[in-house]
């Protein structure tokens, strides 16, 4: 009955799971999915807690009390704008617990077989129950399973904690490798294989579980070290199928059919973004996940003119002469939490008759669709919110464009220097507009360190200052 109750549990589970994941594909459905996704991991945390074999009920208890503690305190203070590096916080640690699951598998393995060695009618309770019924067939694969398992969580762990790092700030979002470069991660990887050929074949399983998981930690740092900032939203999406792989293989390793299906959709859909990503952004899918194989083929192009700024009556001005207005917003946007801002700016252009809608590139923000979720968070209407491929052909006949925030995806170098790092990027072509207004906090680069030659066009003014300041200062001049 236990089974039973588990097993159908767990097939409800992943059907909310699959539909959670296809919900998420509109706004409009995206809430519902969410409440799919809370509804089967509940359903499939119960399951598993009243499943057959097992125990240590107070000591679960504990850790869903400190667990559910935590997590509520972290979504009570982690400001939208740092959700790119919460959720890459939240890949490491499904990273550390394929890692952790692992060797307690392999010291619960050793457990058995030396009872098994010593003819000993030792009763096991729980997984290690589970393994004693094992073949020796049975066995040898799951030394495959923790192996890769251990690998792939060890390498999500490490690289998803230097992804933090680059998204919070805390490290230089430049690439760096040490010399050397990819010979090392090959060097690293060869390695790696070879352990795990040694630990299913020879003595001292811990011993090359250990070197596994060294070897893999260093190819985590490394591989996203090696990746510049440019292109952290492909890393971001890269890593949470890394995850996801990670949980199928602790799927695999504990016999949980749930973990193995949800592991596997997870792992799969977040390779398919990372290449419909690589696709919007013209990068190589295969030289992004290895560390940015390639680079600039020659010295970028000289840029000619000065930056030229503009206050707020003058961008106030041109807005009430502008009839048909477009706004791209950016992580700057994010940074300064000036949503709220740009959606009274909307409303109060929309009331005097104007037509204003939202550019957005596939790459905005420092996640797959951060400024879709600031924007609804602001409650700014979903239809006037278009995709990159819907609107990039009516910028010549716009107006006025507001860029909030945004560098690399308005930077006409994509098209104009075949040297830029970001050639061939398929981009907003906002300087085709009549008039163009940058917000930007001031001169510099930007994240990714690339000049942006939209700056210093004739028809580009820059309107500097904090976008949320400057966007309210802004308001009351629009009449």
């Amino acid at each position: 009955m236990e089974y039973g109750f588990t097993t159908a549990a767990y097939v409800v589970a992943a059907v909310l799971f699959i539909l959670s994941l296809g919900g998420l594909s509109g706004q409009e459905s995206a809430k519902r999915a969410v409440w799919y996704g809370i509804a089967a991991m509940a359903l499939a945390v119960v399951a598993t807690l009243i499943g057959p074999g097992y125990g240590n009920w107070g000591l679960t208890l504990v850790m869903l009390a400190i667990g559910g503690a935590v997590g509520w305190v972290v979504a009570k203070r982690v400001q939208m704008t740092e959700m790119p590096q919460l959720v890459a916080a939240m890949h490491s640690l499904v990273g550390l617990a394929a890692v952790l699951i692992g060797f307690n598998a392999q010291f619960e393995l050793g457990r058995v077989l030396r009872a098994r060695a010593a003819d000993a009618a030792a009763e096991f309770h729980g997984f290690a129950a589970v393994l004693a019924h094992k073949t020796p067939a049975e066995i040898a694969m799951l030394k495959v399973e923790v192996a890769l398992g251990i690998f792939i969580g060890a390498v999500t762990f490490t690289g998803s904690i230097v992804a933090f790092g680059k998204l919070a700030g805390k490290i230089d979002g430049k690439p760096r490798k040490l010399p050397g470069g990819h010979m090392l991660n090959a060097g690293a990887a060869a390695l790696s294989l070879l352990s795990v050929i040694l630990y299913c074949t020879a003595g001292a399983p811990v011993l090359w579980l250990v070197l596994i998981t060294l070897l893999a930690f260093f190819i985590g740092y490394h591989l996203i070290m090696g990746i510049g900032g440019a292109d952290m939203p492909v890393v971001v999406s890269m890593l949470n199928s890394y995850s996801g792989w990670a949980a199928a293989a602790i799927g695999f390793t504990l016999g949980n059919d749930l973990l193995i299906v949800v592991g596997a959709l997870v792992g799969s859909s977040g390779a398919i973004l990372s290449y419909i990503m690589c696709k919007a952004m013209n990068r190589n899918f295969v030289s992004v996940i290895l560390g940015g194989f390639g680079g600039e083929a020659g010295p970028a192009m000289e840029i000619e003119g000065e930056q030229v700024a503009i206050d707020a009556d003058g961008v106030a001005a041109a807005l009430n002469d502008a009839d048909e207005i477009i706004i791209v917003p950016g992580y700057g946007m994010a940074v300064a939490q000036a949503q709220q801002s740009v959606s009274e700016l909307t409303r109060k252009l929309r009331a005097k008759g104007k037509t204003v809608r939202f550019a957005i590139h596939p790459v905005a923000g420092r996640l797959p669709g951060h400024m879709n979720v600031l924007l609804a968070e602001a409650k700014v209407p979903y239809d006037i919110v278009l995709e990159m491929d819907e609107i990039n052909e009516d910028f010549p006949n716009t107006d006025v464009v507001i860029v909030i925030g945004s560098n690399d995806i308005v930077n006409p170098a994509a098209q104009e220097d075949p040297n830029s790092p970001i050639a061939g990027m398929p981009v907003l072509e906002v300087w085709k507009a009549k008039q163009v207004f940058v917000s930007k906090r001031g001169q510099g680069t930007g994240y990714s360190g690339i000049e942006n030659p939209l700056f210093y066009k004739e028809n580009t003014r820059m309107f500097y200052g904090d976008a949320k300041k400057s966007l309210d200062q802004l308001l009351p001049m629009v009449e």
